[in-house]
């Protein structure tokens, strides 16, 4: 009986931090530190077809050109190391991860999708080689195979530059969606090379969230994702940025992230300050008072808080995941 693989990757909310650091022989290297957000995700099923040539791989949705790759390239390693012959086969995803938002859609199909053909063969690949795959795959990848370990992540190369420590500070997150929720075209953004006073600035920032994360200090986190944040409108160019970061301030927020390659964003809480969900609630307010759609409100730390919390109006229609027929197009975010 032909066994069939499964695998499963998260998504995250955009950026915490994103630049170009040095890595331990001082070469300069485009990393980021992304936020971990729980619900979303990627599921693959693969089934291998014996006897079938390599390259006779079927996907549902027929668009995921990423996950494709990602399938051929993981059927032939692990043909390699059981020594079988490589072959073709059937690949099924469903996510309901919204797409052009700057979540990680398409590495969580690909990193997905390694995993359902490893399973497929009996195996279960390390982390690191699900990374180097994903890299070939799509050309860069984010840190989803580390299952939401806060790490400074080479995304072009696929390895760790820095392990930032076993768990980001408590936050709340109260999620929205800039620009109307559209895509944002990454290749279509200015390229601007970094000089030396740009690298010294993202390796301060860098030892910044390095003593964040070790003291759990969520306000010294806030303010470098914010400070991050504004850098990285030089490119992006939110209209509603000035926004975001008044009513961060106003509502006692510790600051704000924003996806470096997307429209997702989020005001970022200290889960211990006092009054919190007053302060949510008043964030909600504001935002749908300037405008911009309020999503979802998660936390970085395993608890039943974030049901609790009160959410935007965005989503308390029935949202429904994307299945294996759904096109990639943009999609709200789930509602909890």
């Amino acid at each position: 009986m032909i066994r069939t693989g499964t695998g499963h990757a998260p998504c995250h909310h955009g950026e915490i931090l994103q630049g170009v650091f040095l890595d331990a022989d001082g070469r300069r290297c485009a990393g980021l530190v992304t936020l971990p957000m729980p619900g979303p995700g990627s599921r693959a099923e693969f089934v291998r077809r014996p006897g079938t040539e390599p390259g006779a791989l079927t996907a549902v949705p027929a668009d995921r050109t990423k996950a494709v790759r990602a399938a051929a390239l993981a059927v032939a390693q692990c043909a390699q190391r059981t020594g079988q012959p490589p072959c073709g086969g059937e690949l099924r995803i469903t996510s309901d991860i919204p797409v052009g938002l700057g979540m990680g859609s398409s590495t969580s199909d690909v990193i997905a999708t390694v995993r359902a053909v490893a399973d497929s063969y009996g195996l279960r690949p390390a982390p690191e080689s699900v990374a180097r795959l994903a890299v070939r795959a799509e050309l860069a990848c984010d840190p989803l195979m580390l299952d939401g370990r806060p790490v400074l992540f080479a995304q072009r190369e696929g390895r760790v530059l820095e392990a930032l420590g076993p768990a980001l500070p408590p936050l709340v997150v109260v999620g929205c969606a800039l620009g109307a929720g559209a895509p944002v075209d990454t290749l279509s953004l200015p390229v601007r090379e970094p000089g030396d006073g740009d690298v010294r600035a993202f390796e301060r920032l860098r030892t910044l969230l390095r003593r964040a994360v070790a003291t759990a200090d969520a306000a010294l986190l806030g303010e470098v994702a914010t400070t991050s944040a504004r850098r990285g409108q030089q490119a992006l160019q939110h209209p509603e940025f000035d926004a975001l970061t008044g009513i961060s301030r106003r509502v006692g927020a510790v600051g704000v992230q924003i996806a470096h390659s997307g429209a997702v964003a989020g005001v970022l809480f200290d889960a211990a300050a006092p009054g919190l969900r007053h302060r949510v609630r008043s964030c909600l307010r504001a935002l749908d008072a300037h405008g911009i759609p309020a999503t979802r409100t998660f936390t970085t730390f395993d608890t039943t808080t974030s049901e609790e919390l009160p959410h935007g109006p965005a989503h308390r229609r029935g949202d429904r995941p994307a299945g294996p027929g759904t096109a990639r197009r943009p999609a709200p975010l789930p509602a909890l």
